[in-house]
């Protein structure tokens, strides 16, 4: 088949990507659930293969065009795979996390109503010791791999589908659901964001496959990534990638130190995407071991704020001449808002007191635009005055599924409501403060843990809950689970009045599939409630 300059639909991705001029290569850091055989290198071609073949199984165990389809499985690059094998036959992927509760996973598998279930052991067992039945007796389950404690009875394996035969292509419109995918769920059950073809595609895919200066990956590049590949994220950068085809894509799924640094040291990239939460996980990695980011010319962090810390450790880290740390502020709904870059040379000239990371530079050339409002009139408020973040841009989803309401309260015409508190400096800069639910008033609780952990070495991880009637509660995570009284004292020296801190291990944080911290859950764990400042009305 003849494909366009740039890919149009998930559905032909990677047959797209296979009859280009130039492709790349796809090394994992372990096989993937979808082909537990297939190995830890793919070419395009095998890519593409991999999408007829499974898109053959999706079919023989029922899904039909306007079907849905519900993947859930341990975070890979094969939720982008399997999507897109669903949406080759007409159907409606959603990509699920398996990190997410089994009540979570009920409450979305609900709203989907899906034909067939794509599912992995590990949510079926978890739902099982939960007493939570994951799905009706409507849908067909289709397991990846063996059958266990919670595997429904009649439940498909991926050996019953072997031989299946591949079935013609039929992509859904350009302006129908194309994918479904969930947001973070820092509040609770993620919210089921539903894109088309265009909104994803040529919305928040668009500035993946322009070649900027820099920015852009080139045939040279060793582009690797470890992200939540449930996100929509996942889509946006694998698209830049087919487009722009560097030497070598690759994916990270496990997030953890050991894993990292074993891919790294394996392929050494050129530019290295992680949510920021990972990044941070992984500053020791950086410390001890620099020279395994010796060749990174361009960091990317997105999903989160990030820190000051993070970002000066690992550019030290680089031995580039100029490398650059880019830092996206987007969400799932809207795709990437506003961008800006930090180098070394502009984090040599801060304080440790600065909170420049929380600056999230100008909005998208062409593609967004943003206003800072009142919350209570709606109207834009001056400089330097926090107030709610709105975007207007081509590539807002189309609806929650399930959750119109939910949707229509935050669509003011042409303006989207992010839930984000921010505030406009000098020549239009955009800062961030904090999402509305999580708001201090009088502070930022971003500039609060950046500053706390350029104060606290030993800390792993810093958050600081907003909690009504009293200081705000820092919870820490400390390499080793221990804060001496005049370490705290020197570190909250010139800050606003804090709670006594709360010490808890960094695996015992409640986290999302993006890691950032669930912090009504870390609330309620550390403090017995979830009550908050903020109104949460826009979560």
């Amino acid at each position: 088949m003849t494909f366009r300059k740039h890919p149009r639909h998930l559905g032909v991705l990677f047959d797209w990507h296979a009859e280009a001029a130039r492709q790349t290569v796809a090394h994992l850091d372990r096989p993937f659930d979808i082909a537990p055989d297939g190995g830890v290198r793919y070419t395009a071609e095998q890519l593409a293969w991999l999408v007829r073949d499974f898109s053959a199984r999706l079919y023989a165990a029922g899904a039909r065009r306007g079907d849905r389809v519900a993947i859930i499985k341990e975070n890979h690059l094969d939720m982008v795979v399997a999507a897109a094998a669903a949406a080759r036959i007409g159907a409606l992927p959603a990509t699920i996390s398996a990190v997410n509760k089994p009540e979570a996973h009920r409450r979305m598998i609900e709203r989907l109503d899906p034909s067939v279930l794509v599912v992995s052991p590990g949510p079926l067992a978890r739902a099982a010791a939960a007493g939570v039945v994951p799905a009706g007796p409507r849908t067909r389950v289709l397991l990846l791999g063996e059958p266990g404690e919670g595997t429904p009875e009649g439940a498909l394996t991926l050996a019953d589908l072997d031989g299946a035969d591949i079935p013609p292509t039929r992509l859904g419109g350009r302006d129908e659901p194309m994918l479904v995918m969930h947001s973070s769920g820092t509040t609770g059950t993620p919210k089921l964001v539903v894109h088309s073809a265009k909104t994803l595609l040529d919305g928040v895919a668009v500035m993946e496959r322009i070649r900027f200066p820099v920015l852009a990956s080139k045939h040279r590049d060793v582009a690797a990534s470890s992200i939540s590949f449930a996100h929509g994220r996942s889509v946006s950068w694998l698209t830049g990638q087919f487009v722009l085809a560097p030497e070598k894509i690759v994916a990270i799924s496990r997030h953890d130190p050991d894993t990292a640094e074993r891919m790294i040291d394996a392929f050494r990239p050129t530019t290295l995407e992680a949510c920021p939460n990972v990044f941070q996980r992984w500053e020791q990695l950086a410390l001890d071991r620099p020279g395994l980011f010796a060749r990174v010319r361009l960091y990317v962090g997105t999903f989160d704020a990030v820190h000051p810390r993070t970002v000066r450790t690992f550019l030290g880290a680089s031995r580039r001449r100029f490398p650059v740390w880019l830092q996206g502020w987007g969400q799932s709904e809207v795709g990437p808002m506003c961008f800006t870059l930090f180098t070394r040379g502009r984090m040599r000239k801060l304080s440790e007191d600065s909170s420049v990371t929380s600056d999230i530079g100008w909005p998208s050339p062409g593609l967004t635009r943003v206003k800072v409002v009142d919350p209570e009139t709606g109207r834009p408020v001056g400089r330097g005055r926090p107030g709610l973040l709105m975007a207007a841009t081509r590539a807002r989803c189309l609806d929650y599924l399930g959750e119109s309401d939910r949707h229509r309260e935050k669509v003011r015409g042409k303006w989207w409501n992010t839930g984000d508190v921010g505030e406009r400096g000098r020549f239009g800069r955009l800062k961030l403060v904090d999402r509305e639910v999580d708001i201090i008033p009088g502070t930022s609780g971003i500039e609060l843990e950046s500053i706390l952990l350029d104060r606290l070495p030993r800390a792993s991880d810093v958050t600081v809950l907003g909690v009504p009637g009293r200081p705000p509660v820092p919870v820490l995570c400390m390499s080793d689970d221990r804060l001496d009284p005049e370490e705290w004292r020197a570190a909250t020296r010139g800050l606003p009045e804090l709670d006594e801190p709360r010490l808890v291990p960094f695996d015992e944080v409640p986290r999302t599939a993006t890691w950032k911290v669930r912090r009504l859950d870390l609330r309620e764990q550390v403090l017995g409630t979830k009550e908050a400042l903020g109104t949460g009305r826009w979560t």
